[in-house]
């Protein structure tokens, strides 16, 4: 078997075989595919996509080509909830606690942030002493005696997906279909979970910036899960603008600590009940998600989501100081507010531009080993259908330099804009496909 031939094949629009594809991981894994045959067949990918067959067959061959976690003591259904990527997008930050309130076993891997989405390790490690990177022993044994973990993804997981995933990040084959799918997919599939849970973003804030490209992908992912017998449940959402009232790392750390004591913002509550209630039923713990939604909510109202919450971070060495006083998590040199100049309702917000402000304060990283400002951030006082007068603010910066936070100030009101109609808020939930 040539490699010449496998990328012939796919420029001509056949199918890759199963052991075409294994040919593939496998010469990643031991040096015997270089970089620019790699980079050719990623983009034959590209250009003439992949059958559901080969997207499944592309997703196991990666699962297999490094460690799969072994989650089964820790009970038959094992739900994980994995986000595309947004612009203020805590969720997971609530929705562990949450369902390890309600007798669900989390045992998350998350990343760091990378581009303009932020990383759950990120915010994370905001608080303290949080620690990121346990052993598997010490990471299963804290979801059976805490309920839950968050911690840091594991280079042994899926080692081809990472090397692909290199190359199409500077191959311009980044938005295939088909390998979001699989890279997606596999880390799931690989971190032990038999049940998934996917909120796939849709919006200008999202990799997939129109409802097209997100139902395509949700598809993908969820017949990959059809052949594997593993239900995967894709639930659209909408980033035409932030979700919740934040964006940054500590900042959104504050605000999951809000939502946890049962003061969050509207839509960021109402995307982790939703979000939780399809976790529940799939684990079979309720019937319909109404009734998932109401037992989430109490578990908000009478506090043991937020002491789920510390319980957690305190196992992982965080210092509980950090939620008891969350003003902690955002003390920064400068604050700078922006103020509308006319009066109005917001019909915009748009979620990259916000993200953009944010990382011009330096709440993200280009490249994996640059160091990020985790308390500076912006919170959002107006978001699209809210009334604003003249003079009003609209926002606030957390900066640690003038600079950078006169920069994003800038930024930020380029992301308003102000109408004298009210327009339709954009729904949240969008649509569920499985």
């Amino acid at each position: 078997m040539r490699m010449v031939d496998i990328i012939a094949g796919k420029k001509n629009g056949n199918p890759n075989k199963q052991e075409e594809i294994d040919f593939i991981t496998k010469g990643i894994l031991n040096g015997t595919v270089p970089d620019y045959q790699l980079s050719a067949w990623l983009m034959a990918v590209c250009l003439k996509g992949m059958t559901f067959d080969e997207s499944y067959m592309l997703t196991q061959s990666v699962v297999n080509s490094g460690e799969i976690m072994d989650l089964s003591s820790l009970g038959d259904i094992i739900v994980d909830k994995h986000s595309t990527g947004g612009v203020g997008d805590k969720t997971t930050l609530v929705l562990a606690a949450l369902l390890a309130a309600a007798g669900i076993p989390v045992a998350k891997l998350s990343g760091r942030g990378l581009g303009f989405t932020g990383g759950t390790i990120d915010k994370l490690e905001s608080i303290k002493g949080f620690k990121a990177e346990l052993s598997n022993d010490e990471f299963i044994n804290q979801v059976k005696n805490v309920g839950a973990a968050i911690v840091s993804q594991t280079a042994n997981l899926t080692p081809a997906d990472k090397k692909m995933y290199e190359l199409r990040d500077v191959t311009a084959t980044i938005d295939s279909i088909p390998l979001i799918a699989a890279s997606v997919v596999s880390k799931k599939f690989a971190a032990g979970s038999n049940v998934i849970v996917l909120d796939v973003k849709c919006g200008s804030g999202a990799f997939m910036k129109t409802l097209e490209e997100a139902e395509a992908l949700s598809v993908t992912m969820t017949e990959i899960g059809k052949r594997a017998g593993k239900p995967v449940i894709c639930v659209i959402t909408s980033m035409a603008q932030p979700l919740g009232n934040t964006v940054g790392n500590g900042i959104e750390v504050f605000e999951s600590i809000k939502t946890l004591q049962n003061e969050g913002p509207d839509d960021l509550n109402e995307l982790c009940l939703y979000l939780g209630a399809i976790s529940l039923v799939k684990a079979k713990k309720v019937k319909t998600i109404e009734e998932g939604k109401e037992l989430l909510a109490q578990k908000l109202k009478d506090g043991s989501a937020f002491e789920k919450f510390k319980e957690m971070i305190k196992a992982q060495h965080g210092d509980i100081e950090y939620l008891e006083n969350p003003d902690k998590l955002i003390q920064t040199k400068f604050e700078y507010e922006l103020i509308s100049e006319s009066s109005g309702y917001v019909s915009k917000l748009d979620a990259l531009t916000v993200a953009k402000a944010s990382k011009a304060l330096g709440t993200g990283r280009e490249k994996k080993e640059d160091s990020i400002d985790y308390t500076a951030g912006i919170r959002l006082y107006k978001k699209i259908g809210d009334n604003t007068n003249k003079g009003e603010p609209l926002a606030k910066v957390y900066a640690n330099s003038e600079q950078s936070g006169q920069a994003a100030k800038e930024i930020l009101n380029q992301a308003y804009e102000i109408s004298l109609e009210k327009p339709q808020i954009p729904e949240l939930i969008i649509k569920v496909i499985e």
